[in-house]
């Protein structure tokens, strides 16, 4: 559409409505699911019987609030830890394949590329199903074969950790690949004619010049791993994270504390993306 080109009013309305319809398609859910978490009733939906904090502080024994949930917590504590090995893994190694893959000498790029893109394309369900299969194969291997026990291919945490890992990590190497590719050559050749040796040229140029690439990636890979669902569910063990967690008790009937969780969520995710934004904006 080309905007200097007068428009009917029709139009205008058509316009207007559709974007109207969209943030509410898009966002009724969220306020409808973050107003049940002070709903005064047992169950997480309409209707409404009035405003109530229990589903946040009350310690029970009728109602128990999420901050004396001790199952939900456990699940929260699980999903952030596993989140924040995903997220150092998942930077680290994306990083260090952005810089692999800019290599214009660096053979079997193209193929190794692709390879690195396969996990998009899988769906998280396969990638569950196949990694657990591996894991237990090889664990079962290595305990006939050397009778040794290697804990972490069976269902765990670890295994969860490896799993998410294996599929984010292409996330972020995206993204810092994009923001590599506007990296001025000529700043590194200068440090280096300057003295600079090639570990200070990194660190203090290039790095420097990826860090809000690297935090931001960083950020989603938090997030990604946090709501992961597909993947985790064929990989945990006895100690499941909070979306596996919140699966359960959604399929055999749970009270409003699932919607107080939601809030929490939402809120935690939206204070961590206007950081990561008020991050990238005072770097540029």
């Amino acid at each position: 559409m080309i905007r200097t080109l007068p428009t009917s009013r029709a139009y205008d309305w058509s316009y207007t409505a559709f974007i109207v319809l969209y943030f509410v398609f898009l966002f009724a859910p969220l306020v409808v699911t973050c107003v049940l978490a002070f709903n005064d009733s047992n169950f997480p939906s309409l209707p409404w019987y009035g405003f109530s904090l229990d589903w946040f502080t009350s310690p029970g024994p009728e109602r128990v609030g999420i901050f004396h949930d001790a199952q939900n917590l456990r699940a929260i504590k699980t999903s952030f830890t596993t989140a924040v090995f995903v997220s150092i893994f998942s930077t680290a190694v994306g990083t260090l394949a952005s810089f692999l893959f800019e290599q214009e000498d660096f053979r079997f790029k193209n193929a190794l590329y692709f390879l690195m893109l396969a996990p998009l394309v899988i769906p998280g369900v396969i990638l569950g199903i196949s990694q657990l299969l591996a894991a237990n194969s090889a664990g079962t291997f290595i305990d006939e074969t050397l009778g040794i026990d290697v804990p972490f291919l069976r269902p765990s945490f670890w295994l969860v950790v490896l799993g998410q890992f294996s599929f984010i990590t292409t996330f972020v190497t995206l993204v810092v690949s994009a923001r590599l590719k506007k990296f001025d050559r000529s700043l590194e050749e200068a440090a280096l004619n300057l003295g600079a040796n090639r570990f200070q040229v990194i660190w203090h140029i290039t790095l420097k010049f990826l860090r809000p690439a690297i935090v931001g990636a960083g950020a989603v890979a938090f997030l990604m791993s946090f709501e992961n669902f597909n993947t985790t569910l064929f990989l945990v063990g006895s100690e499941p994270t909070l979306p596996i967690n919140l699966y359960l008790q959604v399929r055999d009937g749970s009270t409003p504390v699932i919607n107080a969780i939601s809030l929490l969520l939402i809120l935690g995710t939206s204070l961590l993306v206007l950081v990561n934004l008020s991050f990238s904006r005072k770097k540029a």
